[in-house]
């Protein structure tokens, strides 16, 4: 455990001294994310650059812990992979379909490195194009919901944090060491980030987490007590798919694409609620700790208690998303 703690001191203490360096960099590029009075509605522009120090604390410290096995050489290479998808996009030269064809690399060099979702009852051809689909769906769920001053990344660390957990008692310690050096460097940036926000994550650093999440919490051994447990990593990361699905619904709904910007996130129609930006992100936090508490109880629990439990969350995530569909965000 003490190796644990020095990684994850050790990880928060470089993305802190790197962020105001990434800052300054993104100042004088002019990487930054300007004010336009519609969903960008911060009152000065902020630079980008944010995910680097992240992604960078993230990999000093594991040059300093780690020895590079076969796995984790995959999740860096396929992780860095997807942080120059963003890069590049945070300079804004990619469409939506080329950012998403980016991803999709990103995802098969770490199918091909041997990390995909590996279930006894899922044959391969299944296994591979589900793994696709989930590191595309959390990848991007965490992107769209950067929306609010230390939403997304205090959303990541506490799901990297909770993804230690899981891993840890499933065994998995490698892994769980990777969560725990990850959520260090996020929250070393979170000092930066919180409102009001100095910096930003940009494309860069949300593809990056969101990656980095969706590969490590793939398989943490949720379903050693009851199978129903294989649905704890959504449950880990349900703030950020709740959105992307809340978003896609309302888009399909009134007939806009998918991947046109529009104030229909959760988060913004809780500031219509009149939460400050502050509150808004606390709140959230609280809610993203209660469903990782769910997530590690359901992979521990019967089968019975399993099924309760996930039938009265996922009836509290119907209620809130029709409460959030009634607030008029048009006035």
């Amino acid at each position: 455990m003490i190796r644990y703690g020095l990684a994850f001191l050790l990880s928060f203490v470089f993305a802190s001294c790197w962020t105001p360096l990434m800052r300054r960099a993104a100042e004088q590029l002019g990487i930054v994310d300007s004010p336009d009075g519609k969903l960008k509605k911060h009152g000065i522009a902020v630079p980008y650059f944010g995910g680097l120090a992240i992604y960078i604390g993230f990999l000093l410290t594991l040059g300093v812990f780690t020895d590079f096995g076969t796995e984790t050489l995959g999740l860096l290479l396929s992780g860095t992979i997807a942080l120059m998808v963003g890069l590049i996009d945070d300079f804004g030269v990619l469409s939506p379909a080329q950012k998403l064809l980016g991803q999709t690399l990103a995802a098969l060099v770490l199918i091909k490195s041997g990390t995909y979702i590996k279930l006894s009852y899922l044959p391969l051809w299944v296994a591979i194009p589900l793994s696709v689909l989930w590191i595309l769906a959390v990848t991007n769920a965490l992107n769209i919901i950067d929306i609010l001053d230390g939403l997304a990344s205090g959303v990541a660390a506490i799901a990297a944090f909770s993804i230690a957990i899981a891993n840890y008692t499933a065994g998995r310690e490698p892994i769980a060491f990777l969560c725990i050096v990850l959520c260090g460097g996020i929250l070393g940036f979170l000092r930066y980030n919180f409102y009001p926000a100095k910096i930003y994550l940009g494309d860069a650093g949300s593809l990056f987490i969101g990656f980095m999440l969706a590969s490590l919490s793939m398989n943490a051994g949720y379903t050693r007590t009851n199978l129903l447990a294989v649905a704890s990593p959504v449950f880990i990361l349900g703030i950020p798919l709740f959105d992307l699905a809340l978003v896609m619904w309302i888009r399909w709904r009134n007939g806009m694409p998918v991947t046109k910007g529009s104030p229909d996130h959760f988060a913004l129609r809780l500031r219509r609620c009149r939460l400050s930006v502050r509150e808004t992100a606390i709140t959230t936090y609280i809610v993203g700790a209660l469903l990782s508490g769910t997530a590690l109880l359901i992979s521990h629990v019967s089968l019975e208690w399993a099924v309760a439990t996930m039938c009265g969350t996922l009836s509290a995530a119907c209620l809130l998303a029709y409460l959030l569909l009634k607030v008029d965000m048009q006035s």
